[in-house]
């Protein structure tokens, strides 16, 4: 019981970002004593601090302000393509030192041996802390109970026990699961996903495009691991042969290097692609992109309609290429998005973009990666101290 209380007041200061004593006391219904004396421990372990507010005033016990530390944190890893991102998270979705080493079409033990190099010299400059998980976001098919990258046709990976070859690398736990899916988790707690029910995010990156689905608060991944796979959806029967095998599947047409070929750039990151998307579309001689994106817009909303009939969300998230390609068209194409889908169905339905921009798939791997040490606070340190 007291595992479990620890790991329910840790959850609330990880979502929170931030929570009075008094209000973790109001959610759990426990008494203000135990409240005390679980974050009490949680302090001395290296967990949460808690801070005073001197300039408070008014009746009742003052209530401290219980937040994250940043002893402990977790690496967050994305392989593309085009170069693996690593990046360090303490508790809270927090990015605290984010590393983006450019390599074309690395192999699952090239990036192992990249993140060993680059997480122990990011380590190395976070005075005090120290990290303890890793968790992978893979553009591809993840078997979750083990981190087996079964397929990631853009990297060309069959069979890749990833996560393994990370936890050896670094000599820490680590997990592997798929890109949009984690996308998901991140926007679900800390962005664009915040306060809905239901959502259905879709990733766009070097690789192609995936989805996740939160029903009922709570993220889906099906039997395997494998759900969300939007990028298949054939939009085109008569369209090109797709990676995967199949025929105009929306990510053999939606595709983000077509749209990096037409600005002209070369192995952006998305912060780059955005603006370069909204700089050229706003210019007197942007007519033409417009209009190639408003075609773009065109293929995605296709998909739209069969995610929306099939799963009623609430919200509709678009990450990646996906929400440049969203910010870039007219507004008369993004007005008419769901224009096909059943109108009952599509009633009521938002269609915005990822609020963690070029973050949310880190944050979306350290989730990940907090999962299992949050579940046990204490005993999870053992092992590391």
């Amino acid at each position: 019981m007291r595992q479990h209380n620890l790991a329910a007041v840790l959850e609330i200061v990880h979502k929170s970002r931030g929570v009075t004593r008094a209000q973790i006391t109001r959610e759990l219904e426990l008494n203000r004593s135990t409240i005390g004396d679980l974050v009490s421990q949680l302090s001395e372990s290296g967990w949460v601090v808690e801070l005073w507010d001197e300039t408070r005033t008014g009746v009742g016990r003052p209530s401290p302000l219980v937040t994250a530390a940043n002893q402990w944190l977790v690496a967050a890893i994305n392989p593309e393509v085009d170069a693996v991102e690593i990046a360090l998270a303490s508790l809270g979705g927090e990015i605290v030192d984010r590393k983006r080493v450019e390599v074309d079409q690395p192999t699952a033990s090239e990036v192992a041996s990249i993140v060993a190099n680059e997480v122990s010299a990011m380590e190395e400059s976070q005075t005090g802390s120290k990290v303890i998980a890793a968790g992978i976001a893979v553009p591809g098919l993840v078997r979750t109970s083990d981190g087996v990258v079964r397929l990631a046709p853009g990297l060309g990976w069959k069979d890749q026990p990833l996560a393994e070859l990370v936890s050896e690398a670094l000599g820490v736990p680590a997990l592997a699961a798929n890109d949009a899916h984690l996308g998901s988790r991140a926007e679900l707690s800390f962005g664009a996903g915040q306060g809905a029910d239901s959502i259905i995010y879709l990733n766009g990156g070097p690789s192609g495009i995936g989805g996740g689905i939160v029903i009922a608060g709570n993220p889906v991944g099906g039997f395997a691991g494998y759900a969300g796979e939007v990028g298949h959806i054939s939009v085109n029967p008569e369209g090109e042969v797709c990676a995967c095998g199949a025929t105009g599947c929306l990510e053999s047409i939606v595709r983000r290097a077509d749209l990096v070929a037409r600005l002209g750039l070369s192995h952006p990151d998305d912060d780059q692609l955005d603006a370069a998307v909204l700089n050229a579309v706003g210019q007197a001689d942007g007519k033409e992109l417009r209009s190639w994106v408003d075609q773009q817009l065109t293929w995605l909303s296709i998909a739209l309609r069969s995610v929306v009939n099939l799963l009623n969300p609430e919200r509709v998230v678009l990450g990646g290429y996906l929400a440049s390609i969203w910010k870039g068209a007219s507004e008369a194409q993004r007005t008419k998005a769901l224009d096909q889908a059943l109108s009952v169905s599509a009633e009521g339905v938002e269609i915005t973009v990822a609020a963690l921009e070029s973050q949310r798939l880190l944050v979306g791997a350290a989730e990940l990666a907090w999962d299992d040490v949050m579940a046990n606070p204490i005993e999870s340190l053992k092992s590391v101290t």
